[in-house]
């Protein structure tokens, strides 16, 4: 009589999660932060049809890394789930908070019943209301939910990329700023990033009910310029004008 095969249950977790962690690390990484009139997201996605960054709700984004496939399914599933709340109830129901939640049950119950777990992070943000926070929520492949706070990481070298990150971050920072500082780090030293090469897209108040919107190239291309009054070269302050066109007396001319 042969014996059966038998592997630790230890030894299963261990294994399904080494395998969705390589998957997930072969990706491109994400980026999103907090910022003065909303929530930013900044994707490596040279792709202009495949996103990564999508809209679920009003004032809801989802954003996801690792397999496409997989994570577009859950993007598909929560865009029903939202609507049909929204439908039976009101859309003031429909939350970041319990999308996240549902998120993190499906997954957990791939990764621990299923021969093959998810190779998928996903993050679910909402824009707060005026005198609430905005949220974000982080879930992991094995359905770990995290409460993400100013900014999120998420996929490739996400420990690289969240530590060059956060000596960036400021408090109140405007959205160009914002966007400067998220596309250098996910480039790194060694890289420079075109808009070509990026999806981005904010969650931001306006006079609408909807608040996500992508930025096309054009506007991406000029966002990510210098700062005014420095030069797109050296960094040196402009010279000051008189209102005519001409510099002020004691200023230095431009340099060639």
């Amino acid at each position: 009589m042969t014996m059966p095969f038998y592997v630790a249950p230890e030894q299963v977790m261990k294994d399904r999660a080494e395998y969705a962690q390589k998957g997930i690390a072969r990706g491109r990484s994400l980026v999103a932060a907090v910022y003065d009139e909303g929530i930013l997201l900044v994707a490596e996605n040279p792709s202009r049809s495949l996103h990564k960054i999508s809209e679920i709700y009003d004032r809801i984004a989802f954003a996801g890394v690792g397999k496409y496939n997989e994570f577009d399914q859950l993007r598909v599933a929560g865009v029903r789930h939202a609507d049909t709340k929204g439908f039976a109830f009101s859309r003031e129901d429909v939350d970041a908070r319990s999308l996240a939640n549902l998120y993190a049950q499906f997954l957990g119950q791939v990764f621990t019943h299923e021969m093959k777990p998810l190779e998928v992070e996903i993050l679910v943000a909402e824009l707060g209301d005026e005198g609430h926070r905005h949220q974000m929520y982080h879930i992991a492949y094995e359905g770990t939910i995290t409460d993400e706070d100013r900014f999120a990481v998420l996929g490739g070298d996400a420990v690289t990329i969240a530590e060059r990150f956060r000596s960036a971050v400021v408090d109140g920072w405007d959205l160009d700023t914002a966007l400067r500082a998220a596309v250098g780090t996910l480039a790194g030293p060694e890289r420079t990033l075109q808009p070509s090469d990026l999806e981005v897209a904010v969650l931001a108040r306006g006079s609408t009910r909807r608040a996500f919107r992508r930025l096309p190239a054009a506007e991406l291309a000029g966002r990510l310029l210098p700062p005014k009054g420095r030069s797109a070269r050296g960094g040196k302050p402009a010279p000051e004008e008189d209102g005519s066109g001409r510099t002020r007396a004691g200023s230095a001319p431009a340099e060639e």
